[in-house]
């Protein structure tokens, strides 16, 4: 398994991901959204796993302040996206091309 968890530091299910990983021995890269964000391939290959839709937390200040509920283009969105990582639902946990979004342990215990 090649473990990496996208998240913002202070985010409770961020740190309860890593502490999943942690408890089972799994090692795991933890990228922090505010530091280092996705780069554009990364994005893609997250998208693709799991939806644009599903990366997007729609109650986030963000979103209301960035219009992104009125604008149609997914290529603008993505763009925006990728340059507002406060816009993502996280975590974010991607193993190889498999991914989820937010706290799914069901699912990672699968991929064990």
């Amino acid at each position: 398994m090649n473990i990496q968890i996208f998240g913002i530091d202070k985010c409770f299910d961020t740190k309860k991901a890593q502490r999943y990983f942690k408890e089972r021995g799994i090692k795991f890269q933890f990228v922090d959204l505010t530091i280092k964000g996705l780069s554009k391939g990364e994005l893609d290959s997250v998208e693709a796993a799991v939806g644009f839709a599903n990366l997007v937390k729609k109650e986030s200040k963000e979103y209301e302040k960035l219009n992104l509920a009125k604008i149609s283009s997914i290529i603008i969105k993505k763009e925006i996206l990728l340059n507002n990582p406060k816009l993502y639902k996280t975590p974010i946990v991607r193993n190889g091309r498999q991914a989820t979004v937010g706290y799914t342990p069901d699912i990672w215990q699968i991929w064990e």
